[in-house]
């Protein structure tokens, strides 16, 4: 439990849903939350449901397969995440909940060409669970010339500034500081979401504690074309999504033909070298995400750079993203800042979130 000391108060009860795009499944976290100028917050339950196969294929292939239908898909996934959350706060006997506050599920995120879509529609949720729910976080971002991403740094400053860098590893690997007390974030690169892939035709999920990884043989031409891609190159404001490893990294990693321990081992070293890049100063870096566990990957990048990495409690790590949409809800409906333009690029910082029920 993280905490600060405070005046008055008052307390929140809220259910964080996050969906990440390495489609490990849907985290939950029932957070109580004591706001003021400054916040303490608990998690009370948390849980990771599984996708069924289904809806890991529906999911994965959407953006190519859904063209033009997508409002359907959006109410029959607000559907299926409401009675998850029902189910969730019946099997741990949940009473008091002030809020849902939904990431959803991203299955565009085009910000240059000014749009992104999270399904999981809200209207939904709110009927089937009967609480109010806060959900599409960044479209307004988009609308105001951002990125709409990434959106955890507000909670990384407000309930993690302890630590000089927060580093999470899901789908994607995204980094968060402060720098002449502005709060700066960016995506770094595509880590779980490539990796999952990979050893997906061995029958597996993911490459436990990257054991795979480590066997395999580092390529160094592979590696240098991947450093090389112009995205690394770009300035911040950036973010990425499944479009990029679809279109970018996909047809590099299948050009050259390795056994999969190679590209294994060549893309962790990929991923390891691109976030050693970020990390400038020696001070301590948070890591979350179920990169965290990892452990081929975390050696390499201690190996790499001169900070102290904290790896947390497993509440941390696996819920963290969850946590922090909550915290996203409960500043929607404080109508304080959730949305940094330091971060994003949008024109302004705003309070962003749709309010249902």
């Amino acid at each position: 439990m993280y905490f600060y000391r405070i005046m008055t108060q008052k307390i929140y009860r809220a259910i964080g849903v996050m969906s990440g795009t390495s489609l490990d499944g849907i985290d939950l976290a029932y957070v109580k939350f004591i706001s003021n100028k400054v916040y303490e917050f608990e998690i009370l339950e948390a849980e990771t449901l599984k996708y069924s196969e289904y809806w890991k294929e529906t999911l994965q292939t959407a953006f190519t397969k859904n063209k033009g239908n997508y409002s359907d898909l959006s109410v029959e996934y607000g559907h299926y995440l409401g009675h998850k959350i029902k189910a969730f706060t019946e099997k741990n006997n949940i009473q008091n909940i002030d809020f849902v506050a939904s990431h959803g599920h991203t299955i565009f995120h085009r910000p240059e060409r000014g749009f992104t879509l999270q399904i999981g529609d809200g209207k939904s949720i709110a009927k089937i669970t009967g609480h109010k729910v806060i959900c599409d976080f960044r479209s307004q971002d988009v609308k105001l010339g951002g990125q709409g991403a990434p959106l955890v740094p507000v909670g990384d400053a407000l309930l993690f500034s302890d630590y000089d860098y927060c580093l999470n590893l899901g789908g994607f690997s995204n980094i968060s500081f402060n720098e002449t007390g502005i709060r700066k974030a960016y995506d770094i690169c595509p880590v779980n979401i490539v990796l999952n892939a990979l050893v997906k035709p061995l029958g597996l999920d993911y490459d436990d504690g990257g054991k795979l990884a480590a066997k395999g043989q580092l390529n160094k031409q592979l590696l240098s074309d991947l450093n090389g891609l112009n995205f690394y190159n770009s300035t911040n404001p950036k973010s990425l999504g499944y479009e990029f490893v679809v279109e970018v990294i996909n047809p590099i990693l299948k050009a050259y033909k390795l056994p999969v321990v190679d590209l294994l081992r060549t893309f962790t070293e990929h991923i390891a070298q691109q976030i050693a890049s970020k990390l400038q100063t020696k001070g301590q870096v948070l890591v979350t995400g179920g990169g965290a566990y990892n452990t081929y990957l975390i050696t390499r990048l201690k190996a790499l750079c001169e900070c102290k990495i904290i790896i947390p409690s497993n509440k941390i790590i696996d819920f963290k993203e969850a946590l922090i949409f909550a915290f996203l809800g409960l500043r929607r409906l404080e109508n304080k800042v959730n949305c940094l333009k330091s971060v994003t690029g949008a024109s302004k910082d705003h309070v962003s979130g749709e309010v249902w029920g």
